[in-house]
């Protein structure tokens, strides 16, 4: 069994959201996307403290495609400095894990 991630990042709206989303399962980095509409985040950004409705996706991959995912995320976010955590999974359902696994291999092209 792969070891897997729970992958956090936020985005500013619910379309750029869904395309990430769509866009990281499709292309195999991630077997599974869960988008978690307005959320209130509160952070200090260039010295002031803001707050902002974000949409929080919640990314499940195995952790051999993390780098992929990395840059898939920042080349498509749309902010300077986007919100990009990596939390393993220590413990879960093993079908569910190599489900995960499965569904982030490469394809192999021969």
């Amino acid at each position: 069994m792969s070891e897997a991630l729970l992958i956090l990042t936020n985005l500013p709206g619910l379309a750029e959201a869904e395309a990430l989303a769509r866009d990281l399962v499709e292309r195999k980095f991630a077997a599974c996307v869960n988008i978690l509409p307005v959320v209130q985040s509160v952070y200090r950004w260039q010295g002031m403290v803001k707050q902002a409705n974000e949409v929080t996706l919640l990314i499940k991959t195995a952790a051999n495609r993390y780098a992929e995912l990395e840059a898939a995320i920042k080349a498509a976010h749309p902010y300077a400095l986007p919100e990009i955590v990596a939390i393993p999974i220590a413990a879960g359902l093993p079908a569910y894990l190599n489900w995960i696994t499965a569904e982030t291999q490469k394809d192999v092209n021969v």
